[in-house]
């Protein structure tokens, strides 16, 4: 499946975060002109899914990335409001439990896999068991190397098996992290967000520009292409997300199943 977009990461780019914009609005100049977009795309994406939950024919995995404070949760909220929940779940992934930390790093993950039909959203994916471990020093690169390779290898398995995967870093500057840390230090509603690892994680910021700049050169592939979403602007990136899942939905051109009985039949 092509799909067009001056954000994805074409297979074996060499990514340089620091060159990339984070504040690019495309051709919108405000908000304001891009409401009637969104708004069209939340209608495209609520009509796309209802023929792919009927078909069961492909799955749909879209992965947030980011750093803290990028968008994840408001991404989710924003694009997928009209998208029957019967038909979509969401999964985080956290610090590995216990049982989790004994088995191989991708174990926890393979079992929230979309199954046909559905669209499953990580909000933060298998790509936290290499990202933190190597900012904090905790694996070394050659094991950094040898996990985006089973990632690699795991995602390819899937697509095999019609699982269609959209993977979306969403890139903001420190900046913006600052103003928007700092808006929730500043309102009492939004003090239950805060938490001490988002203040302990900032002072690792290089680390982690160094890091995603490996893993995206590393794991952006035709069956699972890697999208740098500017997230600065959050209407924007809102905008530019939804485009690409209507479009990949779109391509897959999928038909509702033949009915299992001739309606005409039927006398109520």
């Amino acid at each position: 499946m092509k799909i067009k977009s001056p954000y994805l990461v074409k297979p074996h780019t060499k990514v340089r975060l620091n060159k990339i914009s984070s504040s690019d609005t495309g051709d919108f100049k405000s908000e304001d002109g891009a409401k009637a977009l969104l708004a069209k795309h939340c209608t495209q994406l609520a009509d796309l899914q209802e023929v792919f939950y009927a078909s069961q024919a492909k799955a749909l995995l879209v992965v947030l990335q980011g750093m803290d404070t990028a968008g994840k949760d408001g991404t989710i909220r924003h694009i997928f409001s009209g998208v029957n929940p019967q038909g979509c779940d969401v999964a985080a992934f956290k610090v590995p439990t216990p049982l989790e930390a004994r088995h191989d790093f991708l174990w926890r993950v393979h079992a929230q896999v979309p199954p046909r039909g559905m669209i499953g959203i990580f909000n933060r994916s298998h790509y936290e068991d290499v990202l933190s471990p190597r900012v904090h020093g905790l694996i070394s690169a050659k094991t950094m190397r040898q996990r985006l390779d089973d990632i690699n290898e795991f995602e390819s398995s899937l697509a095999d098996n019609g699982v269609v995967i959209l993977k979306f870093l969403l890139h903001i500057s420190h900046e913006e992290q600052t103003a928007r840390l700092q808006s929730r230090l500043d309102d009492p509603d939004k003090h239950w967000k805060l938490s001490a690892a988002d203040f302990e994680e900032r002072k690792f910021w290089r680390q982690y520009q160094s890091a995603y700049n490996d893993i995206l050169s590393a794991t952006s592939r035709r069956h699972a292409p890697w999208f740098i979403i500017p997230a600065d602007h959050k209407w924007y990136r809102n905008i530019a997300i939804s485009e690409i899942l209507v479009d990949a939905l779109k391509a897959l051109k999928l038909t509702y199943p033949a009915p299992t009985l001739d309606p005409k039949t039927i006398k109520l």
